[in-house]
């Protein structure tokens, strides 16, 4: 599988976001679309975005008892985006329930990973809110086991994690990376953080950039910067 880069669409607006990919005029970038942006326009801007040419990411994080999760899957299969997730502590159930959900009548379905720990998460707040008393290292391999397990594609996870994932699940097993930024940049309420050379370097597939790329002054050469530095 080749790398790529993924751009985080965090927009609250379709304007917001139209504007945005319509700088890139020779790519078509790889985007994820989020909560804010999905919740504010609904299912017909990742219709849209499709048909602007480009994959997509719809990253809703589903959380719920089997059932719900099966039957929005379902909903999510038919709009034709290229990936999406689930919360790896909904349990080894509901991602099977996903699974099914997401698969078409003809056997195709998008890419389907599960969250294992927020980057934004730190051990200490797992351990103190979470009551999760092992290392954060362990729980992310056990939640990525119990994804593929449960047929999943793959994780999103850490960057610094992505190596050990592949130790475990094997180097087909998709590993997603948030919590990429440039050596020069800030890291903003992330935690567990690297840059695209080092996630390249520790074994990422995929990595998720935001603000670096959305909030620079100019998006299409810091996404370039993303691909020169993470697939070359």
């Amino acid at each position: 599988m080749g790398r790529d880069v993924i751009i985080a669409c965090d927009f609250s607006s379709k304007k917001e976001v139209i504007d945005f990919l319509s700088q890139f005029k020779d790519e078509k970038p790889f985007v994820k679309i989020g909560m804010e942006l999905f919740y504010a326009e609904g299912p017909e801007i990742v219709r849209e975005i499709k048909a602007m040419g480009h994959k997509i990411f719809l990253d809703l994080k589903l959380h719920d008892i089997p059932n719900t999760v099966m039957k929005a899957m379902k909903v999510l299969s038919s709009l034709d985006v290229d990936m999406c997730n689930l919360h790896a502590a909904g349990t080894v159930p509901m991602m099977e329930a996903a699974i099914k959900g997401l698969t078409r009548e003809d056997g195709s379905r998008p890419i389907l990973i599960a969250v294992t720990q927020l980057t934004s998460t730190s051990e200490e707040r797992m351990n103190e809110d979470l009551l999760i008393s092992e290392p954060i290292d362990k729980v992310v391999m056990h939640y990525a086991m119990n994804a593929k397990k449960a047929g999943l594609d793959g994780v999103v996870c850490s960057p610094l994690e992505a190596g050990k994932v592949h130790d475990v699940c094997g180097s087909e097993f998709v590993t997603v990376t948030p919590g990429v930024r440039f050596a020069d940049g800030d890291i903003g309420d992330q935690v567990r953080v690297t840059t695209p050379e080092k996630a390249k370097e520790i074994g990422s597939d995929y990595i998720v950039v935001g603000r670096p790329v959305t909030q620079a002054d100019d998006p299409v050469a810091a996404y370039k910067r993303c691909i020169a530095e993470f697939v070359g």
